[in-house]
C-alpha cells in the first residue's frame, strides 16, 4: 500500500468511525435525553421520523435539479455542523427541535452517499469491508463509553457534537478524491423503474429491520432476559458484523446478487427463529450471529451492486439510503409499533420473505442475474 492509499485508506476509515460514532448517540442516547426533558413518546416518535424522511426526499430533488457535486457535498458537511449546534439551543422546543432533526437528515442524505462512492471508486468492493468496519467499531466505542456520562443528559449532546465536527473533517479530507462523473448524460440515464423489483426488495429488506431496531429489547425483557443479556447480545450482534465486513473481500469478488440473497434469507431465519424461541438465550445469540449476513454482508454487496448497474453512481447510493434506511426505516418503526406482540418478527419474517421472492422472480430483467 502506498502512501497515498494508506492516507485516503485512513481517512475513510476515520470517516466511518465518526460517521457511525453519530448514528450510536443519535439512535441509543438521543431519545433517553428527550425523554428526560418531558417529550411525550408522540412527540419523540415524530422527532425521529424526520431524519428518515429527509433521507427518502432529498435524493428526488437531484433526479433533474441538483447534482451532488463536491461543493454540494462540502456544503451538507457545513450544514451537519450547523444542526449540532442547533440541537443545543432548541431542545427545550419541540417544534424547533424539528429543525436540526431535518437538517441533519438532509446531509445524512448527501454525505455518506458521497463518500461511500469514493470508497468504493478508491478502494475497491473487495477491500471495503475492512474501512467500514471502522464505523462499527465506532458505533461499539460510542455505545459503552457515552453510558458511563449520561448521569448528565447535555453530555449526549456534547457527544454528538463532536462526532459530528469530526466526521466533517475526515469527511472533507477524501472530498478531494472524488471521480468526476458525466453528470448530464448519468442523470438522463438514471432510472427507479427499470431495476424497480431490486428497489422494492431493498425497502421489504429495511422495513423488516423496524420490530429488530425498535422492539428487540422490549421484546427480549418480556421473555425473561435481564438488560445485561440483551446488552451482550447487541454487542454479540455488532462484533459478528465486524467480523464479516473484515471477512468478507474473497466474497465480494463472487455473484453480488446471489450473495444479497443469501443474506436475504438470513434475514428470514432470524425473524423466524426469534418468533418460535423468544426466551432461549442460545438461539438469541444464534439470531445475533446472523447480523453479519443480514446486515454487514448485505450492506456492502447491495451498495456494491447499485455502483456496478448504475453509471451516475452517487444518486444510486443516495436512493440507496432513502429507500432503504429513510422510507423504509420510517415504514419499519411505523410497522413494528402497530404489530408489537407475539406474532411481531412472524410477521418481519414474512416481510423479509417477499423482499426474497421478488429477487427470485427478476429473470425478465437481464441485468438483475447477469454476474456485476
Amino acid at each position: 500500500m502506498t502512501k497515498n492509499s494508506f492516507s485516503l485508506f485512513f481517512n475513510i476509515s476515520a470517516f466511518y468511525f465518526f460517521f457511525f460514532s453519530i448514528i450510536g448517540v443519535y439512535i441509543i442516547y438521543l431519545p433517553k435525553v428527550l425523554e428526560l426533558k418531558g417529550y411525550s413518546s408522540l412527540e419523540i416518535g415524530v422527532v425521529f421520523a424526520m431524519s428518515p424522511l429527509m433521507r427518502f426526499i432529498t435524493p428526488f430533488f437531484f433526479l433533474k435539479h441538483f447534482s451532488l457535486t463536491k461543493k454540494v457535498y462540502i456544503f451538507s458537511l457545513f450544514l451537519s455542523i450547523i444542526s449540532a449546534i442547533l440541537f443545543f439551543i432548541t431542545i427545550e422546543n419541540f417544534y424547533l427541535f424539528l429543525i436540526p432533526n431535518i437538517l441533519l437528515g438532509i446531509s445524512f442524505a448527501l454525505i455518506l452517499p458521497f463518500a461511500e462512492t469514493i470508497a468504493l471508486e478508491k478502494i475497491g468492493k473487495e477491500n471495503y469491508g475492512k474501512s467500514r468496519l471502522w464505523g462499527s467499531i465506532g458505533f461499539i466505542i460510542i455505545a459503552l463509553v457515552l453510558a458511563k456520562y449520561m448521569n448528565n443528559p447535555k453530555n449526549a449532546l456534547i457527544f454528538l457534537f463532536f462526532t459530528i465536527f469530526f466526521t466533517s473533517i475526515f469527511g472533507y479530507l477524501i472530498a478531494d478524491y472524488e471521480k468526476k462523473e458525466s453528470v448530464k448524460s448519468s442523470q438522463n440515464s438514471f432510472s427507479l423503474l427499470k431495476y424497480w423489483q431490486f428497489w422494492v426488495s431493498l425497502f421489504l429488506m429495511q422495513v423488516s429491520f423496524g420490530p429488530f431496531y425498535n422492539f428487540f429489547t422490549i421484546y427480549e425483557t418480556s421473555h425473561g432476559l435481564d438488560y445485561d443479556t440483551v446488552s451482550y447480545l447487541w454487542t454479540f450482534g455488532v462484533i459478528c458484523e465486524i467480523v464479516m465486513l473484515y471477512m468478507q473481500t474473497p466474497l465480494m469478488k463472487k455473484n453480488l446478487l446471489l450473495l444479497i440473497k443469501i443474506s436475504i434469507f438470513s434475514a428470514v431465519i432470524r425473524w423466524f427463529l426469534l418468533y418460535l424461541y423468544p426466551e432461549s438465550i442460545f438461539i438469541a445469540y444464534f439470531t445475533q450471529s446472523l447480523h453479519a449476513f443480514s446486515f454487514a454482508l448485505y450492506y456492502s454487496a447491495a451498495i456494491a451492486y447499485l455502483f456496478s448497474i448504475y453509471e451516475n453512481k452517487k444518486l444510486a447510493q443516495q436512493f440507496f439510503g432513502g429507500i432503504s434506511f429513510g422510507l423504509g426505516g420510517f415504514v419499519g418503526s411505523i410497522f413494528a409499533g402497530i404489530f408489537y406482540g407475539k406474532y411481531l418478527f412472524l410477521y418481519a419474517s414474512i416481510v423479509a420473505l417477499f423482499s426474497l421472492l421478488i429477487l427470485v422472480d427478476i429473470k425478465s430483467i437481464k441485468i438483475l442475474w447477469q454476474k456485476p
